[in-house]
């Protein structure tokens, strides 16, 4: 039975569509259980019925006229109980149905379904016998693993509006769309242009080779090649692009130039590979480690890591580039678009992009909203085989797609487009404005970021300062850990570039989701395990050299911060703060012009917010690190698609937990900040000003929008909106409550297209 599910699942997995699917599961189905009937229902939600779209065995002609509505019926039975019925008898079950004339009334034996995807009973899955006896349990798991494989189908199929199967149960005022994750707002109308590598390192083989030094050279000039490229892109922009954007691409040549990945790569090619075998190495190795890192913003990387190894790859097999014809209104469409495949194209000629793969952090999606592109990451549902030429329409605020829409859809979106370019006008304006309530409450906002690229964009979009330096990427891009003078310059750029205007530099948070290429941790659960400050107070003199690099970058510029990461415990505050301590009162003893700096501790841990009045009494501000902070309270892993439904930092208990931080900082007079998403978040913005949080840091994209809800709100309405959310019992109630807020005060256009 076990190589019959295979085969069939291979037969599933290489359909066209989801007619083919239908067809593939019933007949293969009935000839492997050997059953006279095999069917499979659909649901049509809309009409709340279960319809026939297939079947072996019955004899019907017209399959659309078998409708059986909601609760009906053993097949209703089924769908509500969301669970498989066996019944030896099935014509003596109280919920029997019997639809006279299809040859149904000899057949007793009844084994049903439910086809589940993501919670929804998408239909039911049915096999029937004249026999007088159940099906075996082995029966029953058989049928159980291809209702998983038809539930993948139907879902993709229906996102995509594919096949007449899908037609069948949806009305013709429905409207289909494929659902991304949102990365640049706005709205994008054009046609679709799939984009694919030019070169796929995976397939590159070993190859042997005897004149080393020669491919040596050979694999140093494609790299210098690679460069000049990457820096021909970014003066190319300088004719569409502000320079805070063009900046980014020096992230790239930084990455084509690192020791991890020169250094190693040329240490395979003389240990005998060729070139492109030993590059092949050294990027998916490196992709995997930063693929595998807890860090959205660091795990992003591995896609320019991967960007990087293809153009590469592509000057050492000398292939040319294919040239591409761009139509007047491109939707550029992939598996993974990157930033260079955005630069390369005629800016002027794109209207939107749309990637399978990817995130808001990603490289790409920073480019796209610095250029205004609407953006839609993480399109799963896509099928990429049959999009090209095809008409799209790119929703970037809500992450959705609609290909080859109706009319009304169009003419709807194509009005929505010219409010949000008035309305980005408007945003834009507010730049140089304080984040002040009506009520005269100020509220500082802050930017996370962790590359020297970021610099000039979170300036420019009216930052009031650092909120979060990630120090981790120049530890990530080396073949050993950076000496006290590299990190010095990398720092003192950061602090220089926004004095007087505070800077956050977090110590080193690294750990076995993002373990260094050169100090490699491997542990079963890395998410609980040695990590953060534990990592560095284990190896002090990594904390003392990073310590001293800071404190001597700051000299003479006031506006250095320090924060502790993963505290978990006062005894590793306490420690930090010595060694710190030490550090500083060695420089004054060499005579070294050092201030002291102001220390926090991160709450990101369930134990750090029940300490949080300990911890506040011990250092000079408090900083809530939300992701983790919602990741730990919920025990969600918000990178497995299965439970990621489960992660909101809207969540009743991790918006208590927050306040209660809040309020524990506040009894001692040490101020707290907020970061991670929930900083962006418009709707988490009201409540996180009616706690009283002292500085908010988010993205710089966030920026302009929170300014906006602040501007909107009193403190003292905020508060009573406080009061009523942490009433609800789910953050879906609570995100509704306040979306309500911002559509009634007319900012609606945060959360969709449109003012």
């Amino acid at each position: 039975m076990i190589e019959t599910l295979q085969l069939i699942v291979q037969k599933v997995n290489r359909a066209r569509n989801l007619d083919d699917v239908l067809a593939i599961i019933v007949n293969e189905v009935r000839l492997a259980m050997e059953v006279d009937v095999a069917s499979v229902y659909l649901t049509d939600f809309e009409r709340k019925q279960h319809v026939l779209m297939l079947t072996e065995g019955l004899d019907i002609d017209d399959m659309d006229s078998i409708r059986i509505d909601e609760g009906e019926g053993l097949i209703g039975l089924v769908a509500r109980r969301a669970e498989p019925v066996n019944l030896a008898e099935a014509h003596k079950h109280p919920r029997y149905k019997l639809f006279k004339g299809i040859g149904a009334e000899d057949l007793h034996a009844f084994l049903g379904v439910p086809v589940i995807y993501q919670r929804d009973v998408l239909g039911v899955l049915v096999v029937q016998c004249c026999r007088d006896s159940a099906f075996s349990e082995g029966d029953v798991a058989f049928m159980v693993t291809l209702a998983a494989q038809l539930a993948g189908a139907i879902a993709h199929a229906e996102a995509r509006g594919q096949g007449s199967s899908i037609e069948k149960i949806k009305s013709a005022s429905t409207e289909l769309f494929i659902n991304g994750v949102p990365a640049a707002p706005g709205v994008g109308i054009g046609t679709a242009m799939v984009l694919s590598p030019d070169a796929d390192i995976s397939l590159v083989p070993d190859r042997s080779v005897e004149d080393i030094d020669e491919e040596v050279f050979k694999y140093q000039d494609a790299l210098a090649i690679v460069v000049k490229e990457i820096d021909d892109m970014k003066e190319r922009l300088g004719e569409d692009l502000d320079e805070e954007s063009r900046v980014l691409f020096d992230a790239y040549a930084l990455l084509v130039n690192s020791d991890t990945i020169v250094d190693s790569v040329i240490e395979k090619i003389r240990g005998g590979n060729w070139a492109q075998g030993s590059l092949r190495d050294v990027i998916q190795d490196t992709v995997e480690k930063f693929a595998g890192m807890d860090d959205l913003y660091l795990r992003e990387r591995a896609d320019d890591i991967k960007d990087i190894g293809h153009r590469i790859l592509q000057k050492l097999t000398d292939k040319d580039k294919v040239e591409r014809s761009y139509p007047k209104k491109t939707v550029l469409v992939g598996e993974n678009i990157s930033a260079t495949d955005l630069a390369e194209a005629p800016i002027k000629n794109i209207v939107a992009v749309v990637s399978t793969r990817g995130s808001s952090s990603s490289h790409m999606a920073i480019l796209a909203r610095g250029m205004g592109i609407p953006t839609v990451m993480g399109a799963v549902d896509l099928d990429l085989s049959e999009s090209d030429g095809l008409e799209y329409i790119v929703d970037g605020y809500q992450g959705r797609i609609y290909i080859e829409s109706s009319a009304g859809v169009r003419k709807e979106y194509s009005r929505l487009a010219r409010e949000d370019t008035q309305l980005g006008k408007e945003l834009n304006g507010l730049r140089k404005e304080l984040a002040q309530t009506p009520d005269g409450v100020t509220v500082p906002l802050y930017v996370n970021t962790g590359l020297m690229a970021d610099i000039t964009p979170s300036k420019k979009s009216g930052a009031e300062g650092v909120g979060l330096y990630r120090t981790e990427f120049p530890f990530m891009i080396r073949d050993r850990f950076p000496g006290e003078e590299e990190q010095r310059k990398i720092y003192r750029e950061t602090l220089k570039a926004f004095a007087p205007r505070p800077v956050t530099l977090r110590t080193l948070d690294i750990g076995g989701d993002k373990a260094l290429p050169y100090f490699p941790i491997q542990e079963e659960n890395p998410f609980l395990g040695w990590r953060g400050i534990r990592v560095t107070l284990d190896h002090r003199d990594i904390f003392l050299t990073q310590i001293r690099a800071m404190l001597r970058a700051a000299s003479g510029l006031e506006n250095l911060s320090i924060l502790l990461p993963m505290i978990s415990d006062l005894s590793e505050l306490e420690e930090a703060i010595f060694l710190i301590d030490q550090v500083f009162t060695e420089m004054k003893e060499d005579g070294e012009k050092v201030s002291w700096p102001k220390i926090g501790a991160m709450i990101e841990v369930p134990s750090a917010v029940y300490q949080a009045e300990e911890m506040a009494q011990r250092v000079d501000f408090l900083s809530i690190g939300t992701n983790d902070l919602t990741q730990y309270l919920l025990a969600v892993d918000r990178n497995n698609s299965r439970v990621a439904k489960l992660y909101d930092s809207l969540h009743p208990a991790v918006l208590r937990a927050i306040n209660q931080v809040v309020d524990a900082g506040h009894k001692y007079g040490c101020p707290v900040g907020v970061c991670g998403e929930i900083a962006g978040d418009p709707a988490a913005a009201i409540l996180l000003l009616g706690m009283g949080a002292d500085n908010l840091s988010m993205t710089v994209a966030g920026l302009p929008r929170i300014k906006w809800v602040i501007r909107s709100f009193s403190q003292r309405d905020a508060r009573i909106m406080l009061t009523r959310a942490l009433q609800f019992t789910s953050a879906d109630a609570i995100r509704k409550y306040l979306n309500s807020a911002l559509e009634g005060a007319g900012l609606g256009g945060l959360l969709r297209a449109g003012k």
